[in-house]
């Protein structure tokens, strides 16, 4: 992403979405490192969010960036996926644009390609509509039909899901083959706080890493049955994979960890298929 980037005039600084203060001092252009160069001086023009972050969960402070973002007269842009405007508004939170991934929880069921952008500046929006046209990205009657349906019941849709995974990511501490749980809602994720204060829900994708390596979590992904192992997420199905089986996933992301998208299915189904599967990928 960082060529593809700089290869259309775009210099990127890389920051730990988590860090505020780090991600601030990249705004304003005070941050250094190895990869610091003359060119990285100077505010930054826009400040590109996830929160929460894919895949680690990791929650950027909304109002804090966005401040230190227009005190040097940049725009704010947050990728929203994950939370969906039932959970988190950016901006009411000081962004100036959010994106979502229609194909996820807000058509909700795996079957159509889309992409969002919202905004409340007139200027912004035209500029973002004049893209749209030059470059043709516009939006089938079909894709339309089809991610209006699932708005539809995104409400229910998100309820249930959020509660299953609360649910999960409780269970999934105690257990014997998970090294490790990750899950804005409980109250040992590092931002627990930030989340509860930004968000009116915590979502319902967690990650665990499984004890015995990148192996062990590979064998995870074959012993389930209910669970779908794809790279999606957001639908009405339960998903999870190893992210790392990506060659250009993040370094900083382990081996072992797995992305779980938790969907409207009964959570005791849920939970006896990956209990059960999770204590078979022990046995290799």
């Amino acid at each position: 992403m960082k060529h593809q980037a700089e290869r259309a005039g775009v210099r990127p600084r890389l920051v730990d979405i988590a860090d505020t203060d780090a991600v601030i001092a990249a705004i304003t252009g005070d941050a250094s490192g190895d990869d610091a160069t003359a060119d990285d001086t100077g505010p930054a023009a826009l400040v590109w969010l996830e929160t929460p972050t894919n895949p680690m969960l990791e929650i950027a402070d909304i109002p804090a960036i966005a401040e230190a973002a227009h005190a040097v007269g940049a725009i704010v842009v947050v990728d929203n996926t994950f939370a969906t405007p039932l959970l988190q508004r950016p901006l009411e939170l000081g962004a100036d644009v959010v994106v979502h991934s229609v194909t996820k929880y807000l058509a909700g069921h795996s079957d159509v390609i889309l992409g969002a952008v919202v905004t409340r500046d007139e200027e912004l929006f035209a500029k973002v509509r004049q893209r749209r046209i030059t470059a043709g990205g516009v939006a089938g009657p079909f894709e339309a039909w089809l991610a209006l349906r699932g708005l539809r019941t995104l409400a229910l849709r998100v309820e249930r899901a959020q509660a299953n995974a609360a649910e999960l990511a409780r269970r999934l501490q105690e257990h014997p083959a998970v090294l490790a749980v990750a899950y804005p809602g409980l109250p040992e994720h590092p931002q627990h706080e930030l989340a509860t204060r930004q968000m009116d829900g915590y979502g319902s994708i967690l990650t665990l890493r499984v004890r015995g390596g990148a192996a062990a979590a590979a064998r995870l992904t074959g012993e389930v049955h209910l669970w779908l192992p794809a790279t999606s997420l957001g639908g009405v199905e339960s998903m999870l994979e190893r992210r790392r089986r990506w060659p250009n996933e993040a370094p900083t992301v382990p081996e072992d960890l797995m992305r779980v998208s938790v969907g409207i299915e009964d959570v005791e189904d849920l939970w006896d298929d990956l209990d059960r599967a999770l204590r078979a990928s022990q046995e290799g």
